[in-house]
């Protein structure tokens, strides 16, 4: 079985990749789930591989109770759990947590993402990128994770998500976000992993706090 990785992404969640080599037959077999209405076979498995990799971070996911919010922020009954995934073929990654909201994203290297930074960084963003494509599809990874954790619509990477520090680690990175849509204005905290196929970020929390939004 390929899972990648599994950790404690902080003190309240936990977190997994998953290397997609089964068949489709696996996932349905393992969640419950019918294939997704979905022409595209990866685009299914993907699907498919997301809930079976909550499932495996919580054993009482209720896979059957996912559906959006009003910002398309996928969510199950009373938050009974926090969650989020993304895929990058062929990998996935989830976060689950019972306290706090989520945020991961994974992104498998991509020889366009260096020409089109400028869509989601900022002019100051991108002198800290210094046009490394490891490090510039990182930061995506970072906003992207920010925004699945901050669930709203109406977000301009560039100019609602700004990164303030890059502090690279023998392991890791973490990188500091101001939030400019949370009411209160805030300050968060995001890990990034670079690796051979992927770069991965996920926002983490040193205490209970939810963004609470305009």
């Amino acid at each position: 079985m390929p899972l990648y990785r599994e950790w404690s992404s902080d003190k309240y969640s936990l977190a997994a990749i998953w290397k997609i080599e089964e068949p489709e037959s696996f996932f349905i077999e393992r969640t419950g789930l019918p294939a997704p209405d979905i022409k595209a076979e990866k685009r299914r498995m993907e699907r498919l591989a997301g809930r079976f990799l909550l499932k495996h971070l919580e054993k009482d996911f209720p896979l059957l109770n996912i559906k959006p919010d009003e910002h398309d922020k996928p969510r199950i009954d009373n938050n009974q759990f926090y969650f989020s995934i993304s895929h990058s073929w062929p990998y996935v990654a989830a976060i689950v947590s019972p306290y706090v909201e989520c945020g991961i994203d994974i992104q498998c290297w991509h020889p366009r993402m260096e020409a089109l930074q400028h869509k989601f960084l900022s002019a100051e963003e991108r002198v800290m990128a210094h046009n490394d494509p490891q490090l510039i599809t990182l930061l995506w990874s970072v906003k992207e994770a920010a925004y699945k954790w901050q669930g709203r619509r109406g977000v301009e990477f560039a100019d609602h998500l700004n990164i303030k520090k890059i502090e690279e680690s023998e392991h890791n990175y973490n990188i500091t976000l101001f939030m400019q849509l949370t009411q209160p204005q805030r300050v968060i905290l995001s890990q990034g992993i670079v690796k051979q196929d992927f770069a991965c970020a996920f926002v983490v929390h040193d205490k209970v706090f939810h963004p609470y939004l305009k």
